[in-house]
């Protein structure tokens, strides 16, 4: 994982180098280059290992997805979302470069991931359009987007198990889901194949977010980098406030035994996965 998590670093940091204007790639890389887990380009390099491919060859596809991730941080912690002063322990994107350069930070890249991708020559013409459709598909309207609003219109509402699950697969969800999807495209997997990973990543997506509605009961700012207790004051319904805190840990427990039978059940190297399925549950922040 952190052989992984050092290799889409190292790209990461190569970007910008000949910025237009100095303010506003400083504030793109000021969040890109800001920490995280990096899980999901890590999916999709130990998706890749699980079939044999070479890393390197969604290393492009990796850094994209991972700088849509970024730009869906910058924008909901502005103050028409979420309002948040600190993102991984660093001030948010708009607390040091305001509000204006920080929307236009997320603009920049969300529309320069998609050039990550078209130019990518280590893809075929055919993988670089099934890719970009893939990724467009679980980042816009119909995917994360629509996450987000419905998430918003959720506050202050209690939502049903099923209404939660739905804001959860396409808020968190649908761009880890996306993850397992590319690998399979650019391993050029059969289709069948490929359908049995977006069914594991959609159990990975949705037990990323379990584990954050524990944390959000049971972490820390020194642990999360980030202020806890924000569901609870924005009365949002979680896993936690549906079930309780123990229901929602064997809810999660028993989606993380299905999601490892499923892994298993593919021919591979799966030991990568398998280790990152063990990460997501056992996580502190």
């Amino acid at each position: 994982m952190s052989d992984y998590k050092g290799r889409i670093e190292q790209y990461l940091e190569t970007l910008y180098q000949n910025p237009v204007d100095d303010t506003l790639d400083t504030a793109m890389m000021y969040s890109l280059l800001a920490g995280g887990k990096r899980i999901r380009p890590v999916l999709l390099f130990s998706t890749l290992e699980l079939f044999g491919a070479e890393p390197e060859k969604g290393l492009r596809t990796a850094a994209a997805i991972e700088m849509i991730h970024t730009y869906s941080l910058i924008h909901d912690d502005l103050p028409a979302m979420d309002n948040d002063d600190y993102r991984r322990g660093k001030m948010t994107n708009h607390k040091v470069y305001g509000e204006d350069v920080a929307i236009l930070a997320g603009d920049g890249l969300l529309t320069d991931s998609f050039y990550q991708i078209s130019t990518d020559e280590n893809l075929s013409t055919e993988q670089r359009s099934r890719l970009i459709t893939a990724i467009s598909g679980a980042a816009g309207s119909r995917g994360m987007v629509a996450g987000q609003v419905l998430d918003m219109k959720a506050e202050k509402k209690q939502l049903t198990l099923d209404e939660l699950k739905t804001v959860h697969h396409h808020k968190t969800g649908d761009l880890i889901r996306v993850c397992f999807e590319c690998a399979g495209i650019i391993a050029d997997q059969p289709e069948a194949v490929i359908r049995q990973l977006v069914t594991i990543g959609r159990h990975f997506g949705l037990l990323f977010q379990i584990k954050d509605d524990i944390l959000d009961v049971e972490g820390s700012f020194e642990e999360m980098g980030k202020s806890a207790g924000s569901d609870i004051e924005n009365a949002k319904s979680t896993y936690v406030s549906l079930l309780g805190l123990e229901n929602a840990k064997s809810a999660m427990n028993e989606l993380y035994s299905d999601t490892e039978k499923m892994i298993d059940a593919l021919q591979g190297e799966s030991a990568a996965l398998l280790e990152l399925l063990q990460f997501i549950i056992k996580r502190d922040k």
